[in-house]
Parts: structure tokens; sequence; C-alpha cells
């Protein structure tokens, strides 16, 4: 079993910042990744970046790269965003999954979820 507890979100104006957080507990491998996902309101829950659990190595969605952060320290995950744009607007979801995951389908355990508003 994996527990994941997201903390951060909240509302921002366009071009500012914000911080998540998900700290994760239980079974977690050096073969595993901690991510995030989002999902805008009517729209399917998409891939925004992965951080290998007991290593280094990240990965961003296009859209988010060069303005997102992901970032681990101990058993926490962070993902800092910048430049937020009201297209950011979600309730954004920490996810373990296998490394290389991009699919909701393919992820293990979600986090709760936490709503990140951008307004214009």
């Amino acid at each position: 079993q994996v527990q994941l507890v997201e903390s951060g979100g909240g509302l921002v104006q366009a071009g500012g910042s914000l911080r998540l957080s998900c700290a994760a507990s239980g079974r977690i491998y050096s073969s595993h990744a901690v991510g995030w996902f989002r999902q805008g309101p009517g729209k399917e829950r998409t891939f925004i970046s992965a951080i290998r659990f007991r290593g280094t190595s990240t990965v961003y969605t296009d859209s988010v790269k060069g303005r997102f952060t992901n970032s681990r320290d101990g058993n926490t995950v962070h993902l800092q965003m910048t430049s937020l744009k009201p297209e950011d607007t979600a309730v954004y979801y920490c996810a373990a999954s296998p490394w290389g995951t991009d699919q909701a389908t393919n992820v293990w355990y979600w986090g709760q979820g936490t709503q990140v508003t951008v307004s214009s």
C-alpha cells in the first residue's frame, strides 16, 4: 500500500507561482515514480510530470517545460509552478506509478487532489 497526501494549491493571478507538495509513504521502490496529473473542468486527467522516487530523473509534458519543476526531498515530492496561466487551472493529483508512465490508467495510487485556480 502507498499513501499520498497532498498540500498546497489555491488561487493565484496569471504569471504567479504556487508549490504543491505530496508526502509519500508505504511501499515505494526505486523503480517507481511519483508524479503529477491534472484534470481541468470537463477534461480528462492528463500527465504533467514525474520524478523517479529514489533518484533524480524527471520528465515533463511539453506544456509545462521551463515553468514547472518537480523535485524530491526525502519522501516528499514538490511541484514548483511558475509563470502560471489560466489554462493551468485544474485539480492537481499526486500519483504513484511505474517509472515511464504517462497514462492515468497505469497509475497505482492517487492523492486526494488539490485545486489550482489561475485568474486572468
